[in-house]
């Protein structure tokens, strides 16, 4: 099904979003990938979301992708005594230790020694997504002694972030490893990993995914931003997870890194999705307010691969028409001369490869003549990746013999995603791109389209060939000599 846009959406499936009808609604609204949140329901609920949106790709016979997100460990203080909260003020003394005794107004149980091993004087420690925030005066390997400087009401198991120590906690918890396994053997196309701090957190997730899934790492935390070169080079996609980053980091840094972030993304020919409360008044409201068609605007003119709804879409009230709107907004600014202009003076990729050469000449080619399309036969996505990096004016057909790629690369920007018969010859590729191009109504029979493919066929990575071919009645039918 064709997109009138270049950008993809991500929409997260829960209560409010389960059935079969409205997976559907919200495919025929907009959404290209479909979240299935690991923190919230069971086995059982994901299996069945999965299975209802397969029975709707199989309707629309268009490749849907699926992102299963994992939870990761959950950092919480332990419960309180009569009433479940406590009032903390600012300058007040208040303990955090690893004793399970109901807390009160001067101390609580902290229940992660790890943390314990990694506090230094002068930390900091947020409670309750940074509403109420501790620094650490003394600490040792069971307790900290805190001065409240930001006051408020902490109740029963409310989240901890620690900003500013790398933890000593894998990004994979027990429950993380189980879920992995068990959507792995779902079939899912992607997997987020939560709390990643270093690059060595996605290598062991890689190694237990085994390629039945790409890897995206979330961005959500300090050391990650850091370290986020080295995260890059490991990671299949990244998502940029604002909410905590903005919980951790002054809420003014976040901007600047999420656009730069995306330009790295954008470099690598790696899709990144802009995420968090992205739309979150439609929660409760029918329309969004300004500020928020702001962000999702801000996010395409920056060249994200993709936006995401959570909550919205998720939990929400309204998550068709949340869907709607993204869709709208995304149609909109991409309609903006601004924004071409915009995406062309950010283009950074460097060039070293042959097939480097022949993407950057495929888009040379299309935005200097009336071709309609751009094709490319890529059996693992690299080569779509890499035209899609180009952040071509024209469209961009993927044509792939496997249903995981095609399912992967709905995440791109840009690519239309299409399973096709494998070929093996580089002439049946041209017929094949051009019979595409013509039943999608990308291109008419007068038009002309770009063909690029690697020969030998089926060979990753060996991208080498580019023919500019005319959608001719007589070539469908006829073929072309070698």
């Amino acid at each position: 099904m064709r997109r009138h846009r270049k950008i993809k959406i991500v929409a997260t499936l829960g209560p409010a979003s389960s059935t079969r009808e409205m997976i559907h609604a919200l495919f025929m609204a907009g959404a290209d990938v479909f979240r299935l949140n690991m923190s919230h329901g069971s086995h059982e609920d994901v299996a069945a979301r999965h299975r209802a949106i397969r029975e709707v790709e199989a309707e629309v016979r268009n490749p849907i992708g699926i992102l299963a997100d994992l939870q990761g460990p959950k950092l919480r203080v332990g419960e309180f005594g009569e009433g479940g909260e406590v009032l903390l003020e600012a300058g007040q003394a208040f303990r955090l230790d690893l004793d399970p005794a109901p807390g009160d107004r001067n101390r609580v149980q902290l229940p992660h020694r790890e943390i314990f091993d990694a506090l230094e004087p002068g930390a900091s420690l947020l409670i309750n997504d940074g509403k109420v925030r501790l620094k650490v005066l003394s600490c040792g390997a069971d307790f900290a002694d805190c001065t409240v400087t930001v006051g408020g009401v902490v109740s029963n198991r409310k989240g901890v972030n620690v900003p500013d120590v790398v933890l000593p906690l894998a990004a994979l918890s027990e429950k993380d490893r189980r879920d992995l396994e068990f959507v792995c053997d779902l079939g899912v196309d992607w997997v987020a990993l939560s709390f990643v701090q270093r690059p060595a957190d996605i290598e062991e997730a890689r190694r237990l995914v085994r390629g039945r899934a790409a890897v995206l790492a979330k961005i959500e935390k300090p050391a990650a931003v850091k370290a986020f070169d080295e995260i890059l080079a490991v990671s299949d996609g990244i998502m940029v997870a604002r909410g905590d980053l903005g919980v951790e980091l002054p809420v003014q840094n976040v901007p600047p890194i999420q656009k730069r972030l995306v330009r790295k993304c954008r470099a690598a020919a790696k899709p990144v999705i802009v995420a968090t409360q992205m739309l979150e008044s439609m929660i409760e409201s029918p329309v969004p307010t300004r500020a928020e068609v702001s962000d999702v605007a801000t996010a395409i003119y920056e060249g994200a691969d993709a936006v995401m709804l959570s909550a919205e879409s998720a939990a929400g009230r309204y998550p068709k028409e949340a869907v709607a709107t993204m869709d709208a907004v995304a149609r909109e600014v991409e309609s903006d001369p601004t924004y071409v202009q915009i995406i062309e003076s950010s283009r950074s990729a460097e060039r070293r490869t042959v097939a480097d050469g022949i993407v950057a000449a495929a888009r040379e080619i299309a935005e200097t003549t009336h071709v309609k399309a751009i094709a490319c036969f890529s059996e693992s996505g690299t080569t779509a990746l890499l035209t899609a990096r180009e952040r071509t004016r024209v469209p961009i057909l993927a044509l792939t013999s496997r249903e995981s790629t095609a399912r992967r690369l709905c995440l791109s920007w840009g690519v239309d995603p299409v399973v096709a018969e494998p070929v093996d010859r580089f002439k049946m590729a041209v017929v094949a791109a051009i019979r595409e191009a013509v039943a999608q109504d990308y291109a008419t029979p007068k038009d002309r389209i770009i063909v690029v493919a690697g020969v030998p066929f089926n060979t990753p990575g060996s991208t080498n060939i580019l023919r500019v071919a005319p959608c001719e009645e007589r070539l469908i039918f006829e073929g072309e000599p070698e």
